[in-house]
């Protein structure tokens, strides 16, 4: 029984140290997106930036933001509730339904079905290297724990 719980306390310490390690690159990607979003309002550089910007960056920020991917590994009800599935598929269906609204005219706001492409275009790279990071640290845990 104790071995069990040593190996376990070691594959946490294990995935925690590896969160830890690209937090920093998280961080810096938040306040990149963040920046550029922001940018989007004080900057008047053409439709594209106007039009589909904000739409990318916005999304990627929040799911960095919401997975807490930007600090130090933490284990509470956000951060297992706010899986990067979990975190994907909300925020892809909030996306969805903000285009929705807007095809019908629920608010001041023009419909733009290439706002779809957008929303993806960033979230979900960014979706695909937090899988491939947690897969990572996982067979990394595995590996050290079998010794």
């Amino acid at each position: 029984m104790m071995k069990v719980i040593q190996k376990k306390l070691k594959n946490q310490s294990t995935l925690q140290n590896q969160h830890n390690k690209y937090a920093p690159y998280w961080a810096a990607a938040l306040v990149i997106f963040w920046a550029v979003g922001i940018l989007t309002i004080w900057l008047d550089s053409g439709g594209f930036w106007k039009g589909y910007v904000l739409d990318m960056v916005g999304p990627a920020w929040n799911y960095i933001l919401f997975r807490g991917l930007f600090t130090n590994k933490a284990n509470n009800a956000w951060t297992r509730f706010f899986t990067p599935k979990r975190t994907v598929t909300i925020f892809l269906l909030v996306c969805v339904a903000f285009e929705t609204a807007q095809y019908f005219k629920l608010y001041d706001a023009t419909f733009d079905p290439w706002d779809f492409l957008a929303y993806v275009s960033i979230i979900i790279p960014l979706f695909l290297i937090d899988i491939k990071i947690i897969r990572q640290s996982e067979k990394q845990a595995k590996e050290q724990s079998a010794y």
